[in-house]
């Protein structure tokens, strides 16, 4: 268990903590959120010595072991293998199964395990740091936007992994659905405060706001009321026969506590400029080949339609040619054979990974805005600057001194800028917070032109895409519908055999009689469809109830507000015909209440049921 009392911690001026305290206990999931730049970063560093703070104890109990993953890449093995088996506690030194296990589910295959670990990418280097620290058995792991350097099969393997995580975990990511489904508790700083409370991101949101709300009108109550109190005072302060009251006036003033209005939370707040395109095809694809080497095609022969309005992304493992096919489709990479076909009227808005270099460093925010497009002049500009959150002065900042996140918020103005009918992006979503993952997604929704997306993000996936480009096997295929219904029909071919539980022996994959891949692959299609022929109807009566009940709900609300208003006002007819309806009514959110339980229940046990089913068919795969 980990203790913080009293901590704060400031940068100059700048305060991240005042007098924050918190504990994690014993096998307790915490996902730490909060706007960039107020101290997630910083507070992870502070547990981990990395960083002193100002006041304030930590208290971490004697023999506790940290895992925390270091960007900083110091390889002395030969192999990948033999360097992940380095985190291995001296105990398991031998047991090589589990990093083999880790390595797989992060993405490295039996070849790559016998690779030097100086042949692979950064992202993959530091995901060999990250299966270092997985294997090494801590009491408490520390993890900092682990999901920027992982494919999204390696992101749902680590989402398993974590779910099983026996010992304590604090999870940073922007990643709210990734977050959601792994933590127990979420730790948000706000407000140069640290609050912790149990369950996911959407109960800590909605408390936050609730609270903020009361505060709110807590403070104006006191406003209007002292208001009232200095009015009667100085009315009746000459008044001999009133003199009593006014002195008990003036010490209730004395005693008011001061509440300081709330300063306002900026967040990105935007849409797209959008021209308009005549047609219903926003892009053509036809026979498209490209490979960096002769004998490699990354893509071969891939066809696409793009709609006019279309959600389209495109998802695969990392290194199978998503982002080489967006700049295809962008023309910034000249095809080997194929073509990429535009009407007349189209304007493309592309946002790559790497675009961040394009930035100019001796321009400033402002002026990299204002010259992305003929159309824009300095108003527009700071407009865009503003809902960048580049407001004031910090639009003057140069280009220079910004960090990743920043020049990220930069690159997203400039496609704000230049009106464009269709959306080219590649993996917006890193270096964005949560509360600016949530406004990118709501301008992509609202968009009303074309959009091709390369993400990782499953939320994104599940909210967004109409249509999926799947890197997967050999190549590029075109999937027509929905991300659920992918993972349903199709799923992901590398999750076979990966099993996310954080320590199991190592089992064979194939044993006399089992079915093959292909045979197992069909059956779970199978199993998949016909649970959601049986759950989807609950699911929606469900849907039903939950709506009654929150209808029903607020008319109780205002059954009890006229009950107080015919009290105050003694109406004892009234009273009486509110007291029956009030009764009836919180009968029927009982009985409703009582309806959706049985209804969950049903659902828990048919799932249990098909899950079997899926259990089973993988322990026979």
């Amino acid at each position: 268990m980990i203790s913080i009392e009293n901590l704060s911690k400031s940068f100059g001026g700048q305060i991240l903590f005042d007098k924050a305290s918190f504990k994690i206990n014993a096998r307790e999931r915490v996902g730490l959120v909060g706007r960039n730049g107020h101290g997630k970063t910083t507070l992870i560093r502070i547990i981990t010595g990395h960083e002193a703070f100002d006041e304030g104890t930590l208290h971490i109990p004697k023999h506790y072991r940290i895992g925390y993953v270091e960007q900083h890449i110091r390889f002395t093995k030969e192999t990948v293998l033999e360097e992940g088996m380095t985190g291995l506690p001296a105990s398991e030194r031998d047991q090589a199964w589990k990093v083999e296990k880790i390595l797989a589910g992060l993405g490295f295959s039996p070849r790559d395990m016998q690779r030097h670990p100086g042949e692979f990418s950064g992202g993959y280097q530091v995901r060999l740091n990250l299966a270092k620290v997985l294997v090494s058995d801590p009491n408490l792991l520390l993890l900092d936007e682990p999901t920027n350097y992982l494919d999204i099969t390696s992101i749902r393997w680590i989402e398993q992994f974590l779910r099983t995580w026996p010992g304590e975990l604090i999870l940073i990511t922007h990643d709210r659905g990734f977050m959601d489904k792994v933590v127990t508790h979420t730790l948000g700083i706000h407000r140069r405060k640290i609050r912790k409370l149990t369950g996911d991101t959407e109960k800590y949101y909605a408390q936050i706001a609730q609270d903020e709300e009361i505060y709110e009108k807590t403070r104006l109550n006191d406003e209007k009321r002292k208001k009232e109190i200095e009015l009667f005072i100085s009315r009746f302060r000459a008044k001999a026969r009133l003199a009593n009251m006014v002195q008990s006036r003036v010490k209730t003033l004395s005693k008011m506590e001061k509440r300081d209005k709330l300063d306002a939370q900026k967040n990105l707040d935007f849409s797209f400029r959008y021209k308009s395109l005549p047609g219903k095809q926003a892009m053509s694809v036809e026979g498209l080949c490209y490979g960096y080497t002769p004998s490699e095609k990354l893509i071969r022969e891939f066809n696409l339609t793009v709609g006019a309005n279309e959600r389209i992304c495109i998802i695969g493992k990392n290194g199978r040619g998503k982002t080489t096919l967006l700049k295809l489709l962008a023309e910034v990479l000249v095809p080997d054979q194929g073509s990429v076909t535009y009407p007349p009227a189209a304007d493309i808005g592309f946002f790559e990974q790497t675009n961040v270099s394009s930035l100019i460093d001796t321009r400033t925010v402002e002026e990299e805005i204002m010259y992305t497009d003929a159309g824009v002049d300095r108003q527009l500009a700071r407009n865009i600057c503003g809902a960048m959150m580049f407001e004031g002065d910090t639009a003057l900042k140069k280009v220079e001194v910004l960090s990743g996140g920043e020049k990220s918020r930069v690159m997203l103005g400039k496609l704000l800028a230049k009106p464009v009918n269709t959306l080219l992006l590649d993996e917006p979503t890193n270096h964005l917070d949560m509360e600016s993952c949530d406004a990118l997604l709501a301008a992509l929704d609202s968009f009303p032109g074309a959009v091709v997306m390369v993400t990782h993000n499953e939320m994104f996936l599940h909210l967004l895409a109409e249509k999926l480009v799947v890197f997967q096997g050999d190549g590029a295929t075109v999937f027509d519908g929905s991300y659920q219904e992918f993972l349903e029909k199709v799923g992901w071919q590398e999750e076979e055999g990966i099993d996310g539980s954080p320590e199991q022996p190592p089992v064979n994959d194939f044993e006399t009689g089992k079915l093959t891949k292909k045979e197992a692959r069909r059956k779970r299609s199978e199993i998949l469809s016909e649970r959601n022929r049986i759950i989807k109807p609950i699911e929606k009566r469900i849907a039903t109830v939950e709506k009654e009940i929150e209808w029903q709900e607020e008319q109780l609300d205002g059954l009890n507000k006229s009950m107080m208003t015919a009290s105050r006002t003694g109406d004892g007819k009234e009273i009486s015909k509110l007291s029956r309806e009030i009764h009836a009514c919180q009968a029927d959110i009982d009985r409703h209440f009582e309806m959706l339980e049985r209804l969950m229940s049903e659902v828990e046990s048919e799932s249990e049921i098909f899950d079997k089913q899926l259990e089973a068919l993988n322990l026979d795969s």
